[in-house]
């Protein structure tokens, strides 16, 4: 009679590299479009990002301390190992996100701006998917 041992497969070193440059990428923009949602003047904003200019600066602001949020929890859980399930939330969060504003853009005819929605969308799914199954953070030992 034979024993079985049953082993957890490692992700591949491919995978780990895509999840790794996803989050950057995602982390980037995020970060990059809260940041200067928060920092520009809206008459200025709304001569990039024409919704901004017909929407209440609060609300222009708070979405940029989603952006911020998510680009943060994407990246520095899984970086610190501190908590690193938030990257999974945040992904998730992220996933949503773009969801509404492709919505959104789609609603008010402006469905050139989509592309970025949608490969953004297509980040956070696949950090979402990669982080919660297939080759999630550990938890630092403290």
């Amino acid at each position: 009679m034979s024993t079985t041992t049953l082993e957890t497969a490692t992700p591949g070193r491919p995978l780990r590299i895509g999840l790794w440059t996803a989050q950057i990428l995602i982390a980037f923009a995020f970060i990059g479009a809260g940041f200067v949602k928060l920092t520009t003047p809206i008459p200025q904003l709304a001569a990039m990002m024409p919704w901004a200019g017909q929407y209440s600066e609060t609300f222009v602001r708070f979405i940029a301390l989603v952006d911020l949020a998510g680009g943060i929890g994407v990246l520095l859980p899984a970086l610190t190992r501190i908590l690193p399930r938030l990257t999974v939330l945040a992904a998730l969060g992220c996933s949503v996100l773009q969801v509404f504003a492709l919505v959104f853009h789609l609603s008010r005819g402006e469905a050139e701006v989509t592309p970025l929605n949608l490969v953004l969308l297509a980040l956070s799914l696949f950090v979402l998917w990669g982080r919660n199954s297939k080759a999630p953070i550990t938890p630092r030992q403290f």
